[in-house]
Parts: structure tokens; C-alpha cells; sequence
């Protein structure tokens, strides 16, 4: 098995011991993205569809730097604080996952770090 970790400069970094994402063979587990916005390193303001929006760019990035895409997501796990926020995450989730969605399980979460409302982690492979 060859593994590699991966990461890319535009995804703000985090104070925290983690990769953006591992690459094992041909997949790709990445850590949970959260909503940073890459120019302020903050969560984006704007609510949970600001914050769904960069979280999904984040996570296209990390698994672009991988030789990933986000077409290739087979699944996710979404943390987010309030389930009734979900049709509004689902309605941007939709924008980046319109055809054949990933497997998905969600958790509403007390809380999230930095004060996220939401939270994706993703699996995803690599094509040959």
C-alpha cells in the first residue's frame, strides 16, 4: 500500500495536529472541511449556505491537490449544529453533487470547532 499525505495552500490551515486528507492507493479519506473562507482564514459569514459553499470549495481543493475531484466522492459525513439548517446546506450540496450524490450519513453536532455550523469529511477515489 502506498500512503501520502496531502495538502494544499489553498485551504486556510488549521492549529490542529491534522492532514487535509490521507491518499492510500487509488483513495482519498480527507478530514472534515470546514466553511474557512481562504482569504480572511475565518468561517465564512453569511449563515450555512455561505459556510456549505466554502466548505465544498475547500474540500474540491484538497482532493484536486490529491488527483481527485469532487465527481469522484463516493462518501460523506456531515456534522452540522441544527438539522433545521439542513434544507438550506442540502440546497448548495446539491450545486456541487447534482448527479449521482455520494452516499452521505449527517449528525447534528453540539458543536463544531471555530463555531462552524457545518462540517464535511469525504472518501474519494483516484482515477487510474
Amino acid at each position: 500500500m502506498k500512503r501520502s499525505v496531502v495538502h494544499t495552500s489553498k485551504v486556510p490551515p488549521v492549529k490542529v495536529p491534522l492532514s487535509q486528507a490521507i491518499k492510500v492507493d487509488n483513495w482519498v479519506y480527507t478530514s472534515g472541511m470546514l466553511g474557512m473562507d481562504p482569504a480572511t482564514g475565518q468561517i465564512a459569514t453569511g449563515g450555512i449556505a455561505a459556510e456549505t459553499r466554502h466548505v465544498c470549495e475547500n474540500l474540491k481543493s484538497v482532493l484536486e491537490a490529491a488527483g481527485s475531484s469532487l465527481q469522484d466522492v463516493h462518501k460523506v459525513v456531515i456534522y452540522i449544529v441544527d438539522l433545521a439548517e439542513m434544507p438550506a446546506m442540502n440546497q448548495v450540496f446539491s450545486e456541487y453533487f447534482p448527479i449521482d450524490p455520494p452516499a452521505r450519513t449527517t449528525f447534528q453536532a453540539a458543536g463544531l470547532v471555530m463555531g462552524a455550523r457545518v462540517e464535511i469529511e469525504a472518501i474519494a477515489t483516484v482515477k487510474d
